[in-house]
């Protein structure tokens, strides 16, 4: 049982220096009388006076609970009665079974008596589930509570002991492992394998390494000695289908048959065999495999009878590799090497491998690859500037003017193919010294160096004025771009200048390359210094035979033609071309003149402050006249201006005089069309008031008749009025 931290034994470095120490409930402490040398317990709830001859080693100390369903482990227990009390020796210390072990269950809070420890702190006791059970492995020598008797190393199944659902441990017990029961369906059986030798659940005996099938039907809990090792599932066979099986051991069927194993490891040589067409083929040899029952033909004979199939044979030292999926287990006489790993690659990435008998060393590509029993990975050793090259950070295009960032790189895998990216417009070496002959390659490319090529290091020149061995570049820029030079040059008149030149350039190679030309790029170590040394000396040649008044004044000409020369018109070329390396300068530019001496300074600032002067008086003057200009401009601009809008004005009163009289005219017009439309709305007025007479006038008699006949009609009466009406028909 391991050690687990929780309530262990308090230390005991140092000691209590208080003389009254209080003791809650559930608590402790260890006394040590320094007169006996003996410790003992007290326990709270107390308040304790510690005596001049003794010594409290450790403040109050919460007892060792142990909950329901808990359990814990104590080393060196406390020896105790049949009261369960504990027991002390003649000078009162408590007797202790040392390097024994308690397992302590529920019960009430207990302290730890002096010399106590808790190995294991208090941990839930283990629920063995349904179709589980706890293999068990005895440590000591005991006998049970059913009177069986265990040894040590005896292993056994807790499905008897737990039936509770809850497993009680033992001191004398180790739990190895918890074991599920494997349920067996319909048309399956599980293959079990006997680790010892024992009886099975059928009662049928097994050796150790046996193998066998149990295929009822339901959960199966495997036994303490066997091992399963897994489902088989049934063959489904009808009348138009078999298995062909063959024995990998010797066992008896399930029809009782006697099956043997090996039977097929048979084979013979056959000398002199007679072929198809039934003669003998004379000094020939056939290889006859079983199993198969033949009979030999007239002058055939077997060489050396029925052989056994013979195993490889392995001689000191040789070397092999098992492929797996395969289980092996090695014999005494072998021994294993290595264990290795298909490695996979991707199509830009490669491994070195070297063949240790033939030595020989070839890249592998692109490929899944694994290595063979007489291999191994080699490693590619570079130059350290290489390895600083290939190891940095900076973008060879991007960061091709500031190279003094570094960043941080890592280690590289010296078994991998060595890669690097050549970025467009660009060219990279590879030099085969095996093959002695180089390739260039132009990118966009991923180069995959070979085991024997090695990358062509450019040292250029840099800095200003250049130096050499100043840039170092695996890869060449082909342009274009430009780089910048300071050089000193003399005047016929001895004036020394500094002069800050800046050269376009580019290479002149046109895809596909050919290979003199992508060879010729490379042929100069470095361009740089080299174009440098070259123009400088030209641009010195030309300066020296001119006076430094003249060369003040026309150094773009004089430097330009001094750098380009001139063609057969007599005029300045354009490009200066460098045939051995095809490397082409297409412009200059002059960043500045700077004089050496002082006395050239001075005449220099003062030719400048001349120049200065005149150009400022002729920009004034330029200047005065083109404002004087401009002001006549303007009053002439506004003189024709006013004429104009004197003009528009007289046209515009002439335009309103017209449109008054036409106003007036129509205002005639309106005032007789208004009286006449007066005299026409009286008419009509004057109409409509007569119909309105007139239709009152005829309301009026309508109402006088009717009122007339009503009041004739009272005035007769009603019974007159049908006295009358009856008169008519009578009288009829």
């Amino acid at each position: 049982m391991s050690k687990k931290g929780g309530n262990q034994r308090p230390e005991m470095e140092g000691s209590v220096e208080a003389s009254i120490i209080r003791i809650p409930p559930h608590h402790y402490i260890h006394v040590l009388d320094q007169n006996t040398n003996i410790a003992r317990v007290e326990i709270g709830p107390l308040t304790y006076i510690r005596q001049d001859n003794e010594r409290v080693l450790f403040m109050p100390v919460r007892m060792v609970m142990v909950p329901p369903r808990h359990y814990c482990v104590v080393l060196n227990p406390v020896a105790r009665d049949d009261d369960k009390q504990a027991l002390f020796d003649q000078s009162g210390q408590a007797k202790l079974r040392h390097a024994d072990l308690e397992i302590r269950l529920t019960q009430d809070p207990f302290p730890l008596y002096p010399g106590e420890e808790v190995q294991q702190d208090v941990t839930p006791l283990q629920i063995v589930f349904p179709d589980t059970a706890l293999r068990l492995q005895a440590l000591l020598d005991f006998e049970e509570e059913r009177g069986q008797k265990r040894v040590a190393g005896d292993e056994w199944l807790s499905k008897d002991q737990c039936r509770r659902r809850t497993y009680i441990p033992r001191k004398e017990v180790a739990v190895l492992e918890t074991i599920k029961a494997t349920v067996i369906r319909e048309n399956q059986a599980i293959r079990l394998r006997a680790r010892k030798e024992g009886v099975d659940r059928g009662g049928v005996r097994r050796v150790t390494g046996e193998e066998w099938l149990v295929s009822k039907v339901g959960a199966y809990l495997p036994g303490a000695q066997e091992e399963v090792l897994d489902i088989v599932n049934a063959f489904i066979l009808t009348d138009k289908k078999a298995l062909h099986v063959r024995a990998l051991r010797p066992f008896k069927d399930a029809g009782g048959r006697d099956r043997r194993t090996g039977e097929d490891r048979h084979y013979c040589v056959i000398l002199d065999p007679v072929g198809h067409d039934g003669k003998p083929q004379l000094g020939q040899k056939r290889v006859v495999k079983g199993e198969r029952s033949f009979f030999l033909q007239p002058g055939e004979q077997l060489e050396l009878g029925i052989q056994d199939v013979s195993a490889m044979l392995r001689r000191p030292g040789d070397r092999w590799m098992l492929r797996g999926p395969i289980e092996y287990v090695p014999p005494a006489t072998v021994e294993v090497m290595v264990r290795r790993q298909a490695i996979p690659l991707d199509e830009n990435e490669g491994i070195y491998v070297r063949d240790i008998k033939t030595g020989k060393v070839r890249a592998v590509i692109g490929q899944t690859y694994m290595l063979t029993q007489d291999e191994e990975l080699w490693q590619k050793e570079l130059p350290a500037n290489v390895e600083v090259l290939l190891a940095s950070p900076l973008d060879p295009v991007a960061d091709r003017s500031d190279r003094s960032k570094m960043g941080v790189s890592r280690p590289r895998d010296k078994t991998r193919v060595v890669s690097f990216r050549v970025p467009h417009n660009a060219a990279v070496q590879v030099y085969d010294y095996r093959e002695k002959k180089a390739r260039v390659l132009f990118g966009p490319e991923m180069v995959m160096l070979g085991p024997d090529e090695q990358f062509t290091v450019l040292s250029l020149s840099g800095d200003k004025p250049k130096r050499a061995n100043v840039i170092k570049a695996i890869c060449l820029l082909l342009g274009p771009d430009f780089f910048t030079d300071i050089i000193t040059i003399e005047t016929a008149d001895h004036a020394r200048l500094q002069l800050q030149l800046s050269y376009n350039w580019n290479f002149d190679v046109k895809r596909p390359v050919s290979l003199e030309d992508s060879v010729a790029l490379f042929s100069v170590p470095d361009f740089v210094g080299d174009s440098c040394k070259a123009i400088a000396s030209r641009v010195r040649g030309a300066v020296a035979s001119v006076q430094f008044d003249d060369f003040h004044k026309n150094s773009n000409r004089i430097i330009c033609s001094a750098v380009f020369g001139f063609d057969e018109k007599m005029a300045v070329r354009s490009t200066l071309r460098f045939p051995q390396n095809k490397l082409v300068i297409s412009s200059v530019d002059i960043q500045s003149v700077e004089p050496v001496d002082q006395r050239t300074r001075d005449s220099l600032q003062k030719s400048v402050q001349l120049a200065i002067e005149i150009t400022t008086n002729s920009q004034e003057a330029a200047a005065r006249h083109e404002a004087e200009r401009l002001e006549q401009e303007a009053r002439g601009k506004l003189e024709r201006q006013r004429i104009t809008d004197q003009a528009q004005a007289e046209r515009a009163r002439r335009e309103l005089l017209e449109l008054e009289a036409l106003s007036a005219a129509a205002a005639v017009n309106e005032a007789k069309l208004k009286a006449e439309a007066q005299t026409i709305e009286a008419e009509l007025n004057y109409k409509k008031q007569m119909d309105a007479l007139e239709v009152d006038k005829q309301k009026s008699m309508a109402n006088i008749e009717s009122e007339r006949f009503s009041q004739l009609v009272q005035s007769l009466g009603s019974d007159t009025l049908k006295e009358m009406a009856r008169a008519g028909p009578e009288l009829q």
